[in-house]
């Protein structure tokens, strides 16, 4: 990775969105059209987020995508 303070950023940007949401990691994933182990590795810092995964987990949330960005 090349930028690991980045990806941890977002990574509790996102855990902080998706429990403000009250969803769990299964509900989110399930929502957004992807496997639970891909919400847990963005929120461990462990995967580097696609554009495709960011889009499907902002309308997952029904947010603008700016704002899953905004961390």
């Amino acid at each position: 990775m090349k930028n690991p303070a980045g990806i941890k950023s977002f990574a509790t940007h996102l855990r902080v969105l998706r429990e403000k949401a009250g969803m769990s990691q299964q509900e989110l994933a399930d929502a957004a059209g992807i496997a639970k182990i891909t919400i847990q590795r963005i929120e461990n810092a462990k995967y580097s987020i696609t554009l495709d995964t960011m889009i499907s987990i902002a309308d997952a949330f029904n947010i603008p995508l700016k704002k899953l960005t905004d961390f």
